[in-house]
């Protein structure tokens, strides 16, 4: 299956939109009540290629997401697409610009999988599909292997269809930029290695910039330009996956001992609670 050829946007903004910059954050800082969970995130997504966001529960991955989307407001700092501040720019044109995958995707009513996906194209038509729009929805549904669920509804389908067809909405959205919190939720082995394999082919073939919480750091490492490893609200390593995938970065993210091994010329990560150490001798340890 070949993809949509990739269409560059123009400058809709009277020359407001700067192309080359890319998302960035600065300095950003975000709360949950009394609980500050973002200190000063300051991060730059080049245009292209794959950014996985790792590190243990609470350490700040979706809300930093969350605030990149305008999903969350920013108490401090500002996130910049294309050098424009999202907090000032309206939801349609950045919605042209930007899609995000939340965590949570439940719906309050009842669709079917290609109404659903329509969903995707609405910064576009306003809510009236013309031919192009149809073209992205059909490709999108066979690019998540939906074709045959297209027709039912969301509460007809299992856990992992329906991620599947949340992802395919986004797809079909057809922005520069691509942000998946956690997309490999509820996904078997073969789906959620196809769906990396199709976003990295997709950031490669149509310089898309995709940004995606994980929680495998080894599929992370399989399928990404770079990793941005967190804990604790701050951004402690960012690198490419040869960088991050060392015993020293990872326990310091982690807190517990691992090896890192290659495997077909990939990272890596074994855990192991001590007694695995002593009886895995023979593991090629990749470290400082």
């Amino acid at each position: 299956m070949s993809l949509l050829p990739f269409r560059r946007r123009d400058d809709r903004s009277g020359g407001q939109w700067v192309q080359g910059c890319g998302i960035e954050t600065q300095s950003v800082c975000s709360s949950y009540g009394d609980t500050q969970v973002l200190h000063d995130v300051t991060a730059c997504f080049a245009q292209g290629g794959v950014t996985s966001l790792i590190g243990p529960n609470g350490a700040g991955k979706s809300t930093l997401l969350g605030v990149m989307s305008r999903l969350q407001t920013a108490d401090k700092g500002h996130v910049l697409v294309d050098g424009v501040d999202v907090s000032k720019n309206a939801g349609r044109e950045l919605a042209r610009r930007l899609a995000v995958l939340r965590q949570e995707n439940s719906m309050a009513i009842r669709l079917t999988v290609r109404e659903l996906v329509g969903f995707g194209r609405f910064p576009h038509n306003g809510g009236r599909p013309a031919p192009d729009d149809i073209e992205h929805v059909e490709y999108a549904l066979s690019a998540m292997e939906l074709e045959e669920f297209a027709d039912r509804y969301l509460d007809e389908l299992s856990g992992g269809q329906r991620q599947r067809a949340h992802i395919a909405m986004v797809l079909a959205q057809d922005t520069d930029y691509v942000l998946l919190d956690e997309p490999l939720n509820n996904l078997d082995l073969r789906h959620a290695t196809s769906i990396m394999r199709l976003l990295r082919r997709t950031a490669a073939e149509r310089g898309k910039t995709i940004v995606l919480v994980i929680h495998d750091i080894n599929i992370a490492a399989a399928y990404s330009d770079r990793i941005i490893a967190m804990k604790e609200g701050r951004i402690i390593a960012d690198g490419a996956p040869a960088d991050i995938m060392r015993t020293d970065v990872l326990g310091e993210v982690y807190d517990m001992d691992m090896q890192v091994t290659q495997v077909a010329g990939r990272y890596v990560a074994l855990y192991f609670d001590g007694e695995d150490e002593a009886a895995a001798p023979d593991v090629a340890v990749v470290s400082a």
